[in-house]
């Protein structure tokens, strides 16, 4: 993933405040408490920030839900991240299937 998607995702994370590592569940729950203070229908009085903020909450729900669709894995870039030897992965995955692994026939 390019360093411009990780700098997206840390702010989409930042601004629905959830830590390094978060579900589905509570990207939710971060996204429905903070519309609520900041959707136009329900902030009082309704301005033209409530309605910029509200666009820029949904950009960052819409962001972090689409990564975690997609990657199952931290919302953060380690940088210890090395690449991942295909067959170690492949190992970690179906080393112990009798067909797929190494012990099959």
């Amino acid at each position: 993933m390019s360093r411009d998607k990780w700098q997206q995702l840390a702010a989409a994370r930042e601004l629905l405040g959830l830590g390094e590592r978060a579900t589905v569940r509570e990207v939710k729950q971060a996204y429905r408490r903070l519309s609520k203070e900041h959707h136009p229908d329900t902030a009082n009085p309704a301005t033209e920030n409530e309605r910029v903020a509200m666009h820029e909450l949904t950009t960052a729900y819409q962001t972090l839900l689409r990564h975690c669709e997609q990657y199952p894995i931290p919302l953060r870039r380690e940088e210890s991240d090395q690449p991942v030897d295909g067959e170690d992965w492949w190992m970690d995955r179906f080393g112990q299937d009798p067909l797929w692994g190494k012990g099959g026939k």
